[in-house]
């Protein structure tokens, strides 16, 4: 019973405590993006306040990629201690989990680029995060900002 409890606490202490911590933190994150977003695009222009939800909300998506390159990072570091010691066994299931969440990452990585590329499209230095200009990643393209409202 000893060794269980030892098992369990070691655990709680490992890179999985921190695998955990930033899942909830992502998950927060998503939810405030996909919500304020939604809320946002429905706002008039001339609505007082919209050019600062708009900042907070580009603000949540750079600490959104910011939290998933971490957790990346902890994966793959997850990995590396695991497949090191012993070799995964490569069956079809196998590769169909990796696949899967590979495509997740991928995903989640595409969410706030895309807001990242629509606002680098439409404005120069148009994102900030926490008051902070950042810089240009893609260069203005008014005829991307078409595309990017549809």
């Amino acid at each position: 019973m000893a060794q269980g409890s030892k098992k369990n606490k070691s655990r709680k202490n490992s890179a999985y405590k921190n695998l955990m911590s930033i899942h909830w933190w992502m998950f927060y994150c998503y939810i405030i993006l996909f919500m304020g977003g939604a809320f946002m695009s429905r706002l008039p222009r001339e609505v007082f306040g919209r050019n600062l939800l708009y900042d907070f909300h580009k603000s949540v998506g750079v600490l959104t990629m910011a939290l998933l390159t971490w957790r990346i990072l902890t994966l793959l570091q997850v990995w590396w201690k695991k497949y090191t010691k012993r070799l995964p066994k490569y069956s079809s299931q196998w590769m169909q989990k990796v696949a899967l969440h590979t495509s997740l990452y991928i995903f989640m990585y595409a969410v706030p680029i895309s807001g990242f590329f629509f606002s680098n499209s439409f404005q120069s230095n148009n994102v900030r995060f926490l008051g902070v200009t950042l810089p240009d990643l893609f260069p203005q393209n008014s005829d991307l900002v078409d595309l990017g409202r549809n």
